[in-house]
């Protein structure tokens, strides 16, 4: 599958070892655009069964509307990211069987996949938490819970559908709620900026010093973050819906994904992670 029928924001390789953690739609037998429910609203413009295919997918697994995704009502398919999960799940789990040619598999392919791109994240989270200095001291728990969790990506098709991840996820958390704060201590008037799980919708926090802020969950839809600075931000599972970060800096920001630059509106001023793309869809 060429580039252009990549998701935004995934065609590029950054050298950090999460490679394999950035989806390769080339690899993939369109698992997103089947596997998935899809609910009509601003993100999708129609209602999807999980296992039913995208009415636009077409019968070489390309997208036959990818270039006009945003304008056909669509959006939410520019913001998804596997984290690579496509692929190991069509590539590696089931050995390049695809659930057209052998429709038998095409069930358990179809639960495989969410688990497999849960244990993806976790994998990215750790990841970067296992090269950030100031958690050095947590670093062997880090890589002993980073290789657990690879070895989970490792089981078989139908261990996999029986995982449960969420608690797995859930030891996760607590792990990287102990590095966040190792991290966020570093920086400069962290104590009052407590906003975790925060509705923050619509919040106007132009230019902020959001620096070490705990913006974990935190709903940030539609809010004007213009020129603020979320370096050491700790933003994982933030809502960055729609919210404008045209000129704010998130280098250093904390568990930032792909999805959720993608979900947001950015200018040529807004500086990102060098582990990120800038999204085609963001001002110039």
């Amino acid at each position: 599958m060429p580039d252009t029928d990549r998701p935004s924001g995934t065609d590029r390789r950054h050298g950090d070892g999460r490679d394999a953690l950035r989806a390769d739609c080339g690899s993939c037998f369109a698992l997103c655009c089947v596997a998935l429910t899809l609910t009509r609203s601003a993100d999708f413009a129609v209602n999807k069964a999980a296992g039913t295919p995208c009415r636009n997918l077409r019968d070489d697994f390309r997208c036959g509307i990818h270039a006009r995704l945003r304008t056909e009502g669509f959006p939410g398919c520019t913001v998804y990211d596997c984290f690579g999960a496509g692929q190991k799940v069509s590539v590696e789990i089931f050995g390049g069987r695809d659930w057209r040619g052998a429709p038998e598999t095409a069930q358990l392919m179809f639960e495989v996949f969410p688990v497999v791109r849960q244990l993806h994240e976790l994998l990215w989270y750790l990841t970067e938490a296992a090269a950030l200095a100031p958690a050095r001291a947590l670093r062997p728990e880090i890589r002993r819970t980073l290789e657990a969790t690879e070895a989970l990506t490792r089981l078989d098709a139908a261990a996999l559908a029986e995982l449960d991840v969420a608690a797995h996820r859930g030891e996760v958390a607590v792990l990287l709620g102990r590095v966040s704060e190792l991290v966020r201590a570093t920086a400069p008037g962290r104590k009052k900026r407590g906003h975790r799980g925060g509705d923050l919708v619509g919040a106007r926090l132009r230019k902020a010093d959001l620096r070490g802020a705990d913006l974990r969950g935190a709903y940030l839809i539609a809010a004007d973050l213009g020129g603020a600075d979320l370096r050491l931000a700790d933003v994982i599972g933030a809502d960055f819906r729609d919210a404008d970060l045209s000129g704010a800096d998130l280098t250093g920001a904390l568990f930032l994904t792909q999805a959720q630059v993608n979900a947001a509106r950015g200018s040529a001023a807004t500086r990102l992670p060098s582990s990120l793309s800038r999204p085609a869809h963001w001002a110039a």
